[in-house]
């Protein structure tokens, strides 16, 4: 299979680029995730429920990609250690959705604070000028990201 190319106009290159690089700082800046105390499926789940809002555990499971009983067995280890709960829906009681509690936020924001730190430590070896190219990068991939979803 051949390599795609390197060149700037190759937009297979690029995408093969930056998924490399996105992929290896997402595994930097999970390390730090280990000090939550939280196996991984479960500090995903609380991610989602801290910084996307509660969700009904259909919907958790299919953010994560995986089956219901799975995500009950998350869900349940959650609640065990206080930091989510289920609660009756407002408008059908029959339905539940899961949310963070107020030491589920907590601690997934001190985990994110962790990785936002462990990212500015190697962010803080770039120049002015390296900086300022990055931060338009970012703001490009935010727009693509807008486009892309509609919103």
């Amino acid at each position: 299979m051949s390599k795609p190319r390197q060149d700037p106009d190759s937009v297979l290159g690029l995408a093969d680029r930056l998924h490399s690089v996105a992929i290896r700082l997402l595994r930097r800046a999970r390390r730090e995730d280990a000090a939550m105390g939280l196996p991984p499926a479960q500090a995903s789940v609380l991610s989602v429920l801290v910084f996307g809002g509660a969700r009904t555990l259909s919907a958790l499971a299919d953010v994560e990609q995986v089956k219901a009983p799975t995500m009950t067995r998350i869900v349940d280890a959650l609640e065990r250690a206080g930091l989510a709960q289920r609660q009756p829906d407002a408008d059908d009681r029959r339905k539940l959705s899961i949310a963070a509690t107020t030491a589920g936020i907590r601690l997934m924001q001190q985990g994110r604070s962790r990785r936002v730190k462990a990212l500015a430590h190697l962010l803080a070896d770039l120049d002015r000028n390296e900086r300022a190219t990055l931060d338009s990068a970012i703001a490009l991939l935010g727009r693509l990201q807008v486009r892309k979803s509609g919103q």
